[in-house]
């Protein structure tokens, strides 16, 4: 019975964002859209439609609770929270860090994951990082960057927010070896995906103010998006820009 009123409700709000979304982009079918990025964003005028209905749903949704969450959870057990969900990305980042050739940081990632959940008690303490343990972030979008899918086209997805095409592509990734996705798919129990959806999202809050007064708020999110991506995805170390070629354009 449980499983069959968790389906009933994802199919419920399946329908509803759909018919939210048809609303929104017949609304929006004659607005104009002038190009800002064609190279990187060629699907803008999709993107645009899809991030003002995120940004509705953030507004009237997503923000009320996870304003409500930062004002009554004590900052530590917050931190707590969000230590503890980071540790449990641990596979995504060991069989990513395997499959890009970076054997002895794997290593340095299963000792951090062994410290955290032992000595840090599941992963609520950040031990690690006290003794000097390096923390590292990779998923597949990056993995299939290293493989050489360098560029891709910009891409806002319904509720998701901002991926590139190819880091959407290996987002798919995460339901066969994150165990948050892994419990919500085998066991339909997706209490754990939304408590670490409100940790992420309160986790954001400061950055509101400057989305808000932002000339464009979408072109400011998607740019920090991309260029974050780049600094992942080289380690830190991005390329500098080609000055010259930018001078003969």
């Amino acid at each position: 019975m449980s499983q069959l009123s968790g389906e009933n409700m994802r199919l419920s709000l399946s329908r509803t964002v759909v018919v939210l979304l048809i609303i929104l982009l017949t609304a929006c079918a004659s607005q104009p859209v002038t190009m800002t990025d064609p190279e990187r964003d060629p699907w803008e005028s999709y993107n645009r439609r899809i991030h003002a209905f995120n940004m509705g749903l953030d507004k009237h949704l997503f923000r009320p609770v996870a304003k409500g969450y930062d004002v009554f959870m004590p900052e530590a057990p917050k931190r707590g929270v969000r230590n503890f969900f980071r540790n449990l990305a641990f596979p995504v980042v060991f069989i990513n860090l395997i499959l890009q050739g970076k054997f002895e940081e794997s290593l340095s990632a299963t000792g951090r994951f062994l410290t955290n959940s032992t000595v840090g008690l599941l992963g609520f303490f950040d031990v690690a990082t006290s003794v000097g343990i390096p923390s590292y972030n990779e998923d597949m979008g990056q993995t299939l960057a290293t493989w050489g899918w360098k560029n891709s086209r910009y891409l806002v997805m319904p509720v998701f927010g901002p991926y590139t095409a190819r880091d959407f592509i290996g987002r798919g990734f995460y339901g066969y070896f994150h165990p948050i996705s892994y419990v919500a798919r085998e066991y339909n129990n997706y209490l754990p995906m939304v408590v670490d959806l409100i940790a992420l999202r309160s986790s954001l809050l400061p950055f509101d103010e400057d989305i808000r007064n932002a000339n464009d708020p979408y072109a400011l999110i998607r740019d920090a998006y991309l260029q974050r991506r780049e600094y992942l995805i080289f380690d830190g170390n991005p390329p500098a820009p080609d000055y010259d070629a930018l001078l003969e354009e």
